[in-house]
């Protein structure tokens, strides 16, 4: 066995000793099950982005879910049931889309590349591409090309959290949970709101393709739900 696998477990034996030092009781005070964190954490699976690092916070301060490009759409059960649980269950009171800038995941999305299985999901992101193309094709550098499709596409699944039929009717009963859209820069470490305007974002008329989702099915409910949405 490769000795780079077995540091994990040494430097885990320190990690315990240092938390202990720390704090004596600590993993007494993180191992309840009744911890309730209000935050929900949607990331890429990149491993140079920690959500509760980066975040400043602790294990069990944050509910996370990872995946490549931190998408969310209909036939990922996986981010559905996150979303649900942290929903339904853990009551958290706002749910996260962080994407970050040189996300692999985007750039693959744009190659005339066969990813293989990875093809299909790496095609959500196309669609984004599809969806504003118009103002990506206008941005001739083509870093800050791939930073505004980081962006683009971090709106977009934002968008796709508010239909969810979870959301919304928590959303109606207690005035949460609240949808925010990040962007990590890798570059610099910063941690960057969008301050998505998800009124403008989500109206038929700002979007060109016919296949709005307000458009697509949504229903009146849920186009209530954005009128009367807390924009932070």
């Amino acid at each position: 066995m490769s000795q780079s696998y077995e540091v994990i477990f040494e430097n885990n034996r320190k990690w315990q000793e240092t938390k202990r030092q720390q704090c004596p009781d600590y993993f007494q005070k993180t191992s309840p099950t009744d911890k309730n964190p209000e935050y929900l954490y949607i990331g890429c699976s990149d491993s140079r982005v920690a959500a509760e690092e980066l975040m400043g916070f602790e294990p069990g301060d944050v509910f996370v879910h990872r995946n490549v490009a931190n998408l969310v759409h209909g036939l990922d059960m996986n981010a559905a049931s996150a979303i649900e649980y942290a929903v339904s269950h853990l009551k958290v009171k706002h749910i996260i889309i962080c994407g970050h800038y040189n996300c692999g995941g985007i750039k693959a999305a744009m190659l005339p590349e066969d990813f293989g299985t990875m093809n299909p999901w790496l095609s959500n992101i196309r669609d984004v591409y599809r969806l504003h193309q118009e103002e990506l094709d206008a941005i001739e550098d083509e870093h800050l090309r791939y930073d505004r499709l980081v962006e683009l596409n971090v709106q977009e699944q934002c968008l796709n959290v508010i239909k969810m039929a979870c959301v919304q009717e928590r959303y109606l009963l207690d005035g949460y949970p609240i949808v925010h859209g990040w962007v990590f820069d890798l570059r610099t470490g910063r941690l960057i709101d969008l301050n998505i305007d998800f009124k403008k974002t989500s109206s038929p008329t700002s979007r060109k393709s016919t296949t709005s989702p307000i458009q697509n099915g949504w229903s009146t409910r849920a186009r209530k739900w954005v009128d009367g949405l807390e924009v932070v």
